[in-house]
């Protein structure tokens, strides 16, 4: 198996997948931490249908590179959500509901009347639960995820202090002087990066596994936010590393297989959690 796996790393697509699932999976967990710590934690399923939505514009329009309009649609929504979330008439989880069922069927209205290709059914399946996609991604598409990780992971490292503020305490957050309503829409534009670059990987259905699941699984066993934090990052990266391998081995979907592996981490976070208590 170690042989086989050698020979398939000698293919610049194999690395090309393990370097952009390993960046997507960091910065994932990274605000997921925070997002399941604010009760906001849908939010990644909701973008993610935006996302959708942006997808099927961009094919229908013929553009080359769709996330030229899928990214700036997501976080321009990401901002609404948060902005909305915060209006006393339309609460979060409504507006969540409410922007991102109209996003899916804009999306998959718009393939249908305008469709790409002569298997629609095939196309919004591989899109919804993930596809072969990040085994064809190009040197450039790469570098760009390699760019927008490192912008993530720096602003979070930056303004970590402030992000653990408003993640606890918004209403002192802001009595000390913080600006929590910029950190705010911060948080939804690193949210709305994630969510179009995870889609490569995991479809847009199981975004939300790939950003909660790290983060619920840390929390079973530590309880520091420096802990919960660091530990989500590596086991996120272990399950995407893990996920990638065995669905090049066993052709089994890449998006799926990672999210299995979540499960499955998961279930072993929560045992270990119990037997130390």
């Amino acid at each position: 198996m170690i042989n086989l796996l050698l020979s398939y790393l000698s293919y610049p697509f194999v690395r090309y997948a393990l370097i952009a699932g390993v960046l997507i999976a960091l910065c994932s967990s990274l605000l997921g931490v925070i997002l399941v710590l604010k009760r906001f934690s849908y939010i990644g399923d909701g973008l993610s249908h935006v996302a959708f939505g942006a997808m099927a514009i961009a094919a229908v329009v013929g553009l080359t590179d769709q996330m030229a309009l899928t990214l700036p649609i997501t976080i321009i929504c990401a901002i609404l959500l948060l902005w909305t979330g915060q209006n006393a008439k339309i609460k979060g989880d409504a507006s969540i509901a409410m922007i991102s069922v109209g996003a899916l069927a804009v999306g998959y209205l718009l393939m249908n009347l305008f469709p790409t290709s002569s298997n629609i059914s095939g196309d919004v399946c591989s899109t919804l639960f993930g596809s072969a996609k990040i085994l064809t991604l190009t040197r450039s598409e790469v570098i760009l995820c390699i760019v927008l990780s490192i912008v993530v992971v720096i602003a979070f490292i930056a303004l970590y202090n402030r992000f653990f503020a408003v993640t606890f305490d918004e209403s002192f957050a802001k009595a000390v002087g913080t600006k929590t309503t910029f950190l705010n829409f911060l948080i939804a534009t690193i949210i709305a990066v994630i969510i179009v670059l995870a889609m490569n990987l995991v479809g847009s259905l199981l975004v939300s596994a790939l950003v909660i699941f790290p983060a619920l699984s840390a929390m079973r066993i530590f309880k520091s936010f420096r802990s919960v934090t660091v530990f989500s990052a590596i086991l996120s990266v272990s399950c995407a590393l893990l996920g990638i391998v065995l669905s090049i081995f066993w052709r089994t979907p890449v998006g799926s297989t990672i999210v299995i592996a979540d499960i499955a981490a998961f279930g072993v976070c929560s045992l270990i959690g119990k037997l130390r208590r």
